[in-house]
């Protein structure tokens, strides 16, 4: 008999009566976390072969967040009910996407805090808390979350608030190793999920605004020892260049950039081509955003705001694109990165395809980084388009705020930002979730550089209550799922969403889409129109993308929901009846 129940924080959903991480599923499997042993870079590659499982933070190497799944379909969607939640303390949200192998859900909530479970019931099999200082929030944006783990021969890696990179055993939950991976006297912290790519587990970091120096850095998934680490931006001159690329970057840069870091920081997206054996990441905004204050208002700075490509083994540049030269509007290129096969003109293209931040939708040649195509998806202000040619966006001088009051759109959060956006192949559309905001810019001319907090360079007066600035234009505000066809750089269709947030994309082959929104509830549409077919409530926000995987032939959609200030939680829902 199902029934209603209520319980803090959620509606159990006709479910029958449910406690905080205790299943309805009859004669559960009893998983074994030791099957994680096996985990390593041929499964990642071969993920198709194994659908019931979710190995990497996109499932593949190729980040597409879309699974071959089919059980729960456009036909029986409607069924769907909750299996099981598990609440984790505190009210700080959830951005972290989970992991699953062979009946295990490894995840991570506040704090870093890691969690296993029971991937049909939600019972915890066992966490490990790594002991963030609190003290370290100060140099958080936006709370003590972290978007989760890397998986690699039974080991779980975590990229910590405090700036370590820690491998935890799979089976257990116990510490195998642990390196500080930023500088303890500087304000980086880490909240990206790391990637193992050829064996190294691949990290970044944040904290531009304050602002620090951006690098990417490979570490021995065995031992915890340093391999190789990329700088993003050039430091100072007079120490000497770490590479040759640091040596052609410096020539985009003027006056003492070093001074204030300069920036670049890799605090989300990878992806990886085993066949190339290259790695794929995208740069932060410069510090500070002003490039007057930053550059003497000159430059292009690289590679801020750049997608890069590295030799995995070696950590050696090899390709760049460079999405906001000289950015001065917080334009980030960290949004994540999808790899696919696209026929392109009658030929089959390998690409790398962004929805970035600065509105702009790149497709790339992912052993070139030659630009194929690039199309606005969101109205932009800041350029008047993308030279084919050259790759270079024609932006005109006063939109870099020398003198006075500049709106632009995109706005700091941009037109899509590090949520989930997903590739069918099955219907060779791109689902993203799209954002139209818009931001006034204006240089502080009393900029004066302080250690230890934000350092943008924008004119105080934007905040202070009561000033008179020029009139905003009368642009919309709002966000959608956007379902964009990368060939013909086209949207097909838009779904309007509730709010000015709305969280990251799963797409499956039973031509599902789902997403959880601001509104409190998590949706699931048809994958080729966009017709809604289910909804979920679950009373808080959700940002982080939803999951799919499969135990005893039994698919599972899990999701964390929750951000700042409600509940945090992650659920597992399957269907229900007859």
């Amino acid at each position: 008999m199902v029934r209603i129940c209520l319980f803090p924080g959620l509606l159990c959903l006709l479910l029958g009566a449910c406690a905080p991480g205790v299943g309805t599923a009859a004669n559960p499997p009893q998983s074994s976390p030791a099957s994680a042993a096996t985990v390593d870079g041929r499964r990642i590659a071969n993920a198709d072969s194994e659908p019931q499982n979710w190995l990497s933070h996109g499932r593949d190497y190729g980040e597409q967040s879309y699974s071959p799944l089919r059980s729960i379909n456009d036909g029986n969607v409607q069924r769907l009910g909750l299996a099981w939640y598990r609440e984790f303390p505190g009210r700080h949200g959830l951005e972290a996407t989970p992991l699953v192998v062979d009946g295990v859900l490894y995840t991570t909530a506040p704090w870093n805090v890691i969690h296993a479970l029971d991937a049909a019931t939600g019972r915890e099999l066992w966490q490990y808390d790594p002991q963030v200082p609190r003290s370290w929030l100060r140099y958080s944006c936006c709370g003590p979350i972290n978007r989760g783990l890397a998986l690699w021969r039974g080991k779980l890696y975590e990229g910590t608030l405090d700036g370590r990179l820690i491998a935890v055993d799979a089976a257990t939950g116990k510490l195998v190793w642990s390196v500080q991976t930023t500088p303890t006297d500087k304000p980086y912290s880490i909240t990206g999920a790391p990637r193992v790519v050829d064996g190294k587990v691949v990290i970044g970091n944040s904290g531009a605004e304050y602002p620090v120096r951006g690098y990417v850095s490979a570490y021995d998934a065995e031992t915890g020892k340093q391999v190789w680490r990329f700088y993003t931006v050039p430091g100072n001159p007079a120490d000497g260049f770490e590479s040759d690329a640091m040596a052609m970057a410096a020539k985009t840069w003027h006056g003492q950039w070093w001074r204030y870091g300069g920036g670049g920081v890799v605090w989300d997206s990878f992806a990886y081509d085993p066949q190339l054996n290259l790695v794929y990441f995208g740069t932060g905004n410069g510090g500070p955003w002003s490039r007057h204050a930053r550059s003497a208002g000159r430059g292009d700075n690289l590679f801020i705001c750049s997608i890069i490509a590295l030799d995995a083994a070696t950590g050696k540049y090899v390709w760049h694109y460079q999405t906001a030269p000289g950015d001065s509007w917080d334009y980030d290129a960290t949004q994540p990165l999808l790899l696919s096969d696209l026929n392109l003109d009658g030929q089959r293209r390998h690409v790398l395809m962004q929805a970035s931040k600065n509105g702009f939708f790149y497709v790339l040649d992912r052993k070139t980084g030659e630009l194929i195509s690039a199309r606005n998806f969101v109205p932009v202000s800041w350029t008047r388009g993308i030279d084919p040619h050259s790759g270079r966006p024609d932006i005109p001088a006063q939109e870099y705020y020398g003198d006075g009051v500049v709106y632009l759109r995109p706005g700091p959060i941009g037109g899509h930002n590090w949520k989930a956006m997903s590739y069918d192949p099955r219907t060779g559309l791109v689902y993203i979730p799209t954002l139209e905001t818009f931001f006034s810019y204006a240089d502080d001319p009393a900029f004066n550089y302080i250690e230890g907090i934000w350092n943008l360079a924008q004119d105080p007066a934007l905040i202070t209550p009561g000033t008179k600035l020029p009139p905003p234009p009368d642009w919309p505000v709002g966000a959608h799922l956007t379902a964009w066809d990368p060939v013909a750089q086209k949207e097909v269709w838009r779904i309007p969403a509730k709010g000015l947030w709305n969280g990251g994309v799963l797409s499956t082959a039973g031509n599902l889409l789902f997403q959880g929104a601001a509104d409190g509830f998590f949706r699931a549409s048809r994958a080729d129109n966009g017709r809604e077919l289910w909804r979920m409530p679950v009373q808080t926000g959700i940002i982080a993308p939803p999951i799919t995987y499969s135990v005893d032939g039994v698919q599972y959609i899990a999701v964390s929901a929750g951000w700042g200030g409600t509940w945090s939680t992650i659920m597992g829902a399957r269907p229900v009846g007859d």
